[in-house]
């Protein structure tokens, strides 16, 4: 997938995720715990939006970066690998510990948690869309080729 298209993508979900957060902070305000179903199905939407992302950026995107040949792009994707890598991992070891039955609980203890996830989420979404991506679709769109003219035969 050309590089410009993944952006759009990755822009895309990161608009999913801030909306699917809103709903999580919206539940985690309340005193108890909302039905099971309403959570799960945020929940649900979230993590596999969330992994889908997580993925795509820490296994094609970042090292694609890295590997640019740009020394500036290279050393900023590095230190955002470096600084933010860890957040699949915590997001891993959240969403398996907070079962249902934990939910209910300790509903203060889930609460604080989601509080601080979707945090370190938004604090990352927050700078790769003005640190990271702007940057990454300057250098891109410098290189693409130019749009071919419609209905123009070519030899």
């Amino acid at each position: 997938m050309p590089l410009t298209q993944e952006m759009r993508r990755l822009r895309a979900e990161h608009a999913a995720l801030v909306t699917l957060s809103g709903f999580m902070i919206e539940f985690v305000a309340g005193r108890r715990p909302p039905r099971p179903t309403e959570l799960a199905a945020v929940r649900g939407m979230f993590r596999d939006t969330l992994v889908r992302h997580l993925k795509c950026e820490d296994w094609a995107l970042y090292p694609r970066l890295q590997t640019k040949g740009e020394p500036v792009l290279a050393e900023l994707a590095a230190r955002f690998v470096d600084e933010m890598g860890h957040i699949a991992e915590a997001f891993e070891a959240y969403d398996s510990y907070w079962t249902q039955l934990r939910v209910e609980a300790d509903w203060p203890g889930f609460c604080a948690e989601t509080r601080a996830i979707l945090t370190a989420l938004g604090d990352r979404i927050a700078r790769e869309e003005s640190e990271l991506y702007p940057v990454a679709e300057t250098l891109f769109k410098a290189e693409a080729p130019p749009p071919r003219e419609r209905g123009r035969r070519t030899a």
